[in-house]
Protein backbone atom coordinates (compact mmCIF):
# COMPACT_ATOMS: atom_id res chain seq x y z
CA UNK A 1 0.00 0.00 0.00
CA UNK A 2 1.34 3.01 -1.08
CA UNK A 3 2.01 5.71 1.58
CA UNK A 4 1.22 8.40 -0.67
CA UNK A 5 -2.44 7.54 -0.28
CA UNK A 6 -2.00 8.44 3.35
CA UNK A 7 -4.16 11.26 4.78
CA UNK A 8 -3.15 13.29 7.97
CA UNK A 9 -4.66 14.92 10.28
CA UNK A 10 -2.66 16.86 12.87
CA UNK A 11 -5.84 17.14 15.41
CA UNK A 12 -5.03 13.29 15.04
CA UNK A 13 -1.53 13.41 15.08
CA UNK A 14 -2.16 15.57 19.05
CA UNK A 15 -4.98 14.12 20.38
CA UNK A 16 -4.04 10.00 19.85
CA UNK A 17 -1.81 10.33 23.05
CA UNK A 18 -4.35 11.66 25.56
CA UNK A 19 -6.77 9.44 23.65
CA UNK A 20 -4.57 6.25 24.85
CA UNK A 21 -4.13 6.82 27.86
CA UNK A 22 -7.90 7.09 28.69
CA UNK A 23 -8.44 3.21 27.09
CA UNK A 24 -5.48 2.50 28.99
CA UNK A 25 -7.31 3.21 31.22
CA UNK A 26 -10.80 2.13 30.72
CA UNK A 27 -10.53 -1.14 28.93
CA UNK A 28 -9.40 -4.61 29.62
CA UNK A 29 -5.86 -6.03 28.53
CA UNK A 30 -7.78 -7.91 25.45
CA UNK A 31 -10.51 -7.55 23.60
CA UNK A 32 -12.04 -6.89 20.24
CA UNK A 33 -12.57 -2.88 18.95
CA UNK A 34 -14.68 -1.22 16.71
CA UNK A 35 -13.78 2.39 15.41
CA UNK A 36 -16.36 4.08 13.97
CA UNK A 37 -15.32 6.83 11.39
CA UNK A 38 -12.03 6.11 11.77
CA UNK A 39 -11.32 9.13 9.10
CA UNK A 40 -7.59 9.26 7.55
CA UNK A 41 -6.14 5.92 9.96
CA UNK A 42 -4.20 7.46 12.04
CA UNK A 43 -5.67 6.80 15.73
CA UNK A 44 -7.01 3.40 14.59
CA UNK A 45 -3.02 2.42 13.91
CA UNK A 46 -1.76 3.95 16.87
CA UNK A 47 -4.02 2.13 19.32
CA UNK A 48 -3.69 -1.25 17.26
CA UNK A 49 0.39 -0.56 18.02
CA UNK A 50 -0.35 -0.03 22.03
CA UNK A 51 -3.26 -2.39 22.25
CA UNK A 52 -1.78 -5.38 20.77
CA UNK A 53 -3.53 -7.93 22.39
CA UNK A 54 -7.16 -6.14 21.18
CA UNK A 55 -8.14 -6.87 17.68
CA UNK A 56 -9.45 -3.69 15.58
CA UNK A 57 -12.09 -2.80 12.91
CA UNK A 58 -11.86 0.32 11.27
CA UNK A 59 -14.41 1.74 8.96
CA UNK A 60 -15.84 5.01 7.78
CA UNK A 61 -18.82 6.23 5.65
CA UNK A 62 -16.17 7.86 3.10
CA UNK A 63 -15.22 4.89 0.56
CA UNK A 64 -11.99 7.77 -0.33
CA UNK A 65 -11.19 7.34 3.05
CA UNK A 66 -10.66 3.18 3.41
CA UNK A 67 -7.41 3.67 1.32
CA UNK A 68 -5.83 6.12 4.24
CA UNK A 69 -6.96 3.64 7.18
CA UNK A 70 -5.29 0.97 4.94
CA UNK A 71 -2.26 2.56 4.05
CA UNK A 72 -1.86 3.19 7.92
CA UNK A 73 -2.34 0.29 9.22
CA UNK A 74 -0.09 -1.49 6.52
CA UNK A 75 -2.84 -3.88 5.46
CA UNK A 76 -1.17 -4.53 2.13
CA UNK A 77 2.45 -3.92 2.57
CA UNK A 78 5.11 -3.61 0.40
CA UNK A 79 7.92 -6.73 -0.10
CA UNK A 80 10.18 -4.18 1.12
CA UNK A 81 9.79 -2.71 4.95
CA UNK A 82 12.39 -0.48 6.54
CA UNK A 83 10.47 0.94 9.95
CA UNK A 84 8.76 0.11 12.62
CA UNK A 85 6.66 2.77 12.27
CA UNK A 86 5.25 1.32 9.04
CA UNK A 87 5.30 -2.84 9.45
CA UNK A 88 1.83 -3.95 8.97
CA UNK A 89 -0.26 -4.49 12.20
CA UNK A 90 -1.49 -8.14 12.20
CA UNK A 91 -3.89 -6.89 14.94
CA UNK A 92 -5.90 -4.27 12.28
CA UNK A 93 -9.14 -5.88 10.07
CA UNK A 94 -8.79 -4.60 6.41
CA UNK A 95 -11.42 -1.09 6.98
CA UNK A 96 -14.85 -1.47 5.59
CA UNK A 97 -16.95 1.42 4.54
CA UNK A 98 -19.65 1.47 7.35
CA UNK A 99 -22.34 4.52 7.25
CA UNK A 100 -23.82 5.19 10.75
CA UNK A 101 -27.44 5.78 9.47
CA UNK A 102 -27.82 2.59 7.39
CA UNK A 103 -29.45 0.00 9.27
CA UNK A 104 -27.92 -2.89 9.57
CA UNK A 105 -24.28 -2.11 9.85
CA UNK A 106 -22.18 -4.35 7.83
CA UNK A 107 -20.42 -6.27 10.56
CA UNK A 108 -20.50 -9.49 12.23
CA UNK A 109 -20.66 -10.59 16.07
CA UNK A 110 -20.25 -7.99 19.15
CA UNK A 111 -17.21 -5.52 20.26
CA UNK A 112 -16.05 -5.51 23.60
CA UNK A 113 -14.94 -1.63 22.79
CA UNK A 114 -16.93 0.97 19.94
CA UNK A 115 -14.61 4.15 19.20
CA UNK A 116 -16.40 7.21 17.96
CA UNK A 117 -13.71 10.15 17.78
CA UNK A 118 -14.85 14.05 16.36
CA UNK A 119 -17.75 12.58 14.54
CA UNK A 120 -20.64 13.91 16.00
CA UNK A 121 -20.18 17.70 15.89
CA UNK A 122 -19.39 17.38 12.09
CA UNK A 123 -22.35 15.49 11.79
CA UNK A 124 -26.64 15.83 11.80
CA UNK A 125 -27.89 15.02 14.93
CA UNK A 126 -29.16 11.46 13.38
CA UNK A 127 -26.46 10.12 13.39
CA UNK A 128 -26.08 10.62 16.87
CA UNK A 129 -29.22 8.68 17.33
CA UNK A 130 -28.05 6.09 14.76
CA UNK A 131 -24.37 5.87 16.49
CA UNK A 132 -26.05 5.01 20.01
CA UNK A 133 -28.75 2.15 18.68
CA UNK A 134 -25.87 0.65 16.47
CA UNK A 135 -23.28 0.85 19.70
CA UNK A 136 -26.37 -0.84 21.64
CA UNK A 137 -26.93 -3.91 19.09
CA UNK A 138 -23.27 -4.82 18.99
CA UNK A 139 -21.48 -4.11 21.90
CA UNK A 140 -20.75 -7.07 23.85
CA UNK A 141 -22.13 -7.55 27.55
CA UNK A 142 -19.59 -5.18 29.68
CA UNK A 143 -18.47 -3.15 26.49
CA UNK A 144 -17.81 0.14 26.51
CA UNK A 145 -18.88 2.94 23.71
CA UNK A 146 -16.25 6.12 24.01
CA UNK A 147 -16.77 9.40 21.92
CA UNK A 148 -14.53 12.10 21.63
CA UNK A 149 -14.85 15.68 20.21
CA UNK A 150 -15.52 18.66 21.64
CA UNK A 151 -18.71 19.43 23.58
CA UNK A 152 -20.85 21.69 25.34
CA UNK A 153 -21.66 20.99 28.55
CA UNK A 154 -25.20 22.23 30.40
CA UNK A 155 -24.78 25.24 32.49
CA UNK A 156 -21.52 25.83 31.75
CA UNK A 157 -20.11 28.61 28.46
CA UNK A 158 -17.91 27.24 25.66
CA UNK A 159 -14.48 27.70 25.99
CA UNK A 160 -13.90 30.64 23.11
CA UNK A 161 -12.51 28.96 21.04
CA UNK A 162 -14.90 26.12 21.19
CA UNK A 163 -17.61 29.32 20.63
CA UNK A 164 -15.77 29.97 17.59
CA UNK A 165 -15.78 26.42 16.27
CA UNK A 166 -19.08 26.15 16.81
CA UNK A 167 -20.14 29.13 15.32
CA UNK A 168 -18.20 28.13 12.47
CA UNK A 169 -19.61 24.77 11.98
CA UNK A 170 -23.29 26.01 11.65
CA UNK A 171 -22.25 28.60 9.42
CA UNK A 172 -20.60 26.14 7.04
CA UNK A 173 -24.06 23.69 7.43
CA UNK A 174 -26.84 24.28 9.61
CA UNK A 175 -27.12 20.54 10.77
CA UNK A 176 -23.55 20.67 12.34
CA UNK A 177 -22.60 22.17 15.98
CA UNK A 178 -21.08 21.26 19.11
CA UNK A 179 -23.48 18.60 21.24
CA UNK A 180 -24.65 19.55 24.03
CA UNK A 181 -23.32 15.93 26.73
CA UNK A 182 -26.81 16.14 27.96
CA UNK A 183 -28.40 15.76 24.84
CA UNK A 184 -25.93 13.14 23.86
CA UNK A 185 -26.91 11.42 27.05
CA UNK A 186 -30.13 11.39 26.82
CA UNK A 187 -29.92 9.66 23.47
CA UNK A 188 -27.89 7.22 24.79
CA UNK A 189 -30.63 6.21 27.41
CA UNK A 190 -33.28 6.10 24.69
CA UNK A 191 -30.95 3.03 23.29
CA UNK A 192 -29.97 1.38 26.79
CA UNK A 193 -26.71 2.95 27.35
CA UNK A 194 -25.77 5.69 30.53
CA UNK A 195 -22.86 7.42 30.61
CA UNK A 196 -20.45 6.39 32.69
CA UNK A 197 -18.33 9.01 33.05
CA UNK A 198 -16.61 12.49 31.34
CA UNK A 199 -13.02 12.89 30.90
CA UNK A 200 -11.97 16.65 30.49
CA UNK A 201 -9.12 16.35 27.43
CA UNK A 202 -6.43 18.63 26.41
CA UNK A 203 -8.00 21.87 23.87
CA UNK A 204 -11.11 21.90 25.78
CA UNK A 205 -12.28 18.10 24.41
CA UNK A 206 -14.17 16.03 26.92
CA UNK A 207 -14.34 11.58 26.21
CA UNK A 208 -17.54 10.09 26.87
CA UNK A 209 -17.73 6.57 28.36
CA UNK A 210 -20.87 4.88 28.33
CA UNK A 211 -21.92 1.45 29.20
CA UNK A 212 -25.26 -0.52 28.98
CA UNK A 213 -27.82 0.25 31.50
CA UNK A 214 -28.53 -1.51 34.58
CA UNK A 215 -31.24 -3.93 33.94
Amino acid sequence: MDANLRRFSAAAERNRGPLLEVLLRVLPPAGRALEIASGTGQHVAWFARHLARWRWQPTDADAGALASIAAWCRIDPPAAQIATEVLPLPNVEPPIRLDVLESPWPLQGRYDAILCANMLHIAPWDCCTALMQGAARHLAPGGRLVTYGPYAVDGEPLAPGNATFDADLRERDARWGLRLVGDVAREAGRAGLVLRERVPMPANNLTLIFEEAPA
